[in-house]
């Protein structure tokens, strides 16, 4: 069984998602605590400790005998904030998205320096996989993607790839708890995707990018 307090981060995560895409708005009185404990399959005692947590961070008041509103002063959430509550699959899709266009620009934009560099940090990645050195793997492995990012010549994607790797690294942590076997398992896709990228075929990179990504998990 889920501890409570897992169940607990869990509906809160749900709240916050439910007021920051508007299904309760500032000043809204939420559902009583039956109608939350269907809505989000949980006990009682897991959706007052949500309450509880929502309350003291001043998301949500609870008015004694009136119910439990939204904070008339709550603010809408960072893109940040958001992109930390997103599930591993909706990463993946908007990774998918950016590297499509990244790694096909890359292919037909990157320099000598570009390629020097993305060889470079392949070599370091090989290096941490074989000594099993998680941390230096997965900033070698974000290292390469920002490179290859960069190779695309265009600034904003790089930029916003760059951004994006704050939540990358938060999924990779989770997923992996200090284990290199992700990277190892793809690291021959990483070596082809710097061969693709480097003959300038944009269409063996993008199919390379996507196997990458499909064996994210």
């Amino acid at each position: 069984m889920e501890p409570t307090s897992k169940l607990s981060d869990r509906v809160i995560n749900a709240i916050q998602k439910d007021i920051s895409q508007g299904k309760y708005k500032p000043g809204q009185k939420i559902p009583a605590e039956p109608e939350l404990m269907v809505q989000y399959a949980v006990g009682r005692s897991t959706i007052r400790e949500a309450i509880k947590t929502l309350a003291m961070t001043g998301i949500l008041r609870v008015q004694q005998g009136a119910g439990t509103f939204v904070n008339e002063t709550v603010q809408a959430e960072s893109l940040d904030q958001r992109l930390r509550r997103a599930d591993f699959e909706e990463i993946n899709q908007v990774r998918r998205m950016l590297d499509y266009e990244i790694v096909k620009l890359a292919a037909e934009n990157h320099t000598k320096e570009d390629l020097h560099q993305l060889k470079a940090l392949l070599e370091q990645r090989k290096k941490a996989i074989l000594e099993h050195q998680y941390q230096q793997c997965l900033e070698a492995d974000i290292a390469f993607h920002i490179a290859v990012a960069k190779a695309s010549g265009n600034n904003v994607l790089a930029d916003l790839f760059r951004s994006f790797t704050t939540v990358i690294r938060d999924f990779f942590t989770k997923r992996d708890t200090q284990s290199i076997s992700h990277f190892a398992i793809s690291h021959h896709l990483h070596e082809q995707l710097y061969k693709a990228i480097k003959s300038g075929n944009a269409k063996l990179s993008r199919q390379v990018m996507e196997d990458i990504l499909d064996n994210n998990y």
